[in-house]
């Protein structure tokens, strides 16, 4: 499963300096839509998380579920791809 965050971030589209991947769509069912986190504060004053993180404001968190991992690149890894949604009405 993987966590996407919408949020305050660089404008999505194809970066003048970097030329396009090239891979096609990729369907993936909308599983289910959240706030973004807020944080939390252990016992002790201390972040509880293992990986603090501070999600944009303004963001949501989305999970998606790809009914066909096969379809994902082989080396699949959040510091080596960026993702772009399109949205469709059903």
């Amino acid at each position: 499963m993987v966590d996407i965050i919408i949020g305050s971030i660089a404008p999505a589209g194809i970066q003048p300096n970097k030329p396009g991947s090239g891979g096609a769509p990729i369907e993936a069912e909308l599983l289910h839509v959240r706030d973004p986190r807020q944080r939390i504060v252990g016992p002790l004053g201390q972040e509880r998380r293992k990986q603090p993180r501070k999600d944009p404001q303004n963001g949501k968190v989305l999970t998606l579920l790809i009914p066909d991992s096969t379809l994902l690149p082989k080396d699949f890894d959040v510091k080596k791809y960026k993702v772009l949604l399109r949205f469709m009405k059903k």
